[in-house]
């Protein structure tokens, strides 16, 4: 199974880059992921809906019914590591083409989105800028499979 992370990355910064990269490296001998960032339009907040509704068009068209799509949203359900690799080793034995995850953009995702997907999961009670939950899925998918394959990186 291929798996996928779609988002809407407005900032740049170096120091993500470079985690970012790490990650890709890691994650590789165990799952072929891919990074997809997506353009969103230049909008305020009085146009969010404007937004939201821009970006759930882009990523419908990127989602096909052979993905089995995850959504991190703040209202989602919260797992531990061994619970989240549970997850994963589940979804890799959906008969689903790929695992898809969505960050959606600053003001969230549309209802449209939201239907589409399979699990809504939270990755913390705070909130946190889109690097900082990017990058601690990545890690956290690596988690999963490490766990998954029984490599010695989880250590409970």
């Amino acid at each position: 199974m291929k798996w996928a992370l779609y988002d809407f990355k407005t900032a740049k910064e170096p120091w993500f880059d470079e985690a970012e990269k790490i990650y890709q490296k890691k994650i590789k001998p165990y799952a072929g992921f891919e990074l997809i960032h997506l353009k969103t339009l230049t909008a305020g907040r009085d146009e969010a809906v404007l937004k939201k509704n821009f970006e759930a068009k882009v990523l419908l068209e990127k989602l096909s019914s052979d993905d089995y799509i995850i959504l991190l949203d703040e209202k989602g359900k919260k797992y531990n590591s061994i619970e989240f690799s549970k997850l994963v080793s589940t979804i890799q034995e959906s008969g689903k083409k790929r695992g898809v995850f969505i960050i959606g953009g600053a003001y969230g995702v549309n209802d449209e989105i939201k239907k589409c997907c399979q699990k809504t999961i939270c990755l913390s009670d705070m909130t946190m800028n889109h690097l900082v939950a990017e990058l601690m899925l990545l890690e956290q998918f690596y988690r999963a499979l490490t766990i998954i394959n029984r490599i010695p990186y989880h250590n409970k």
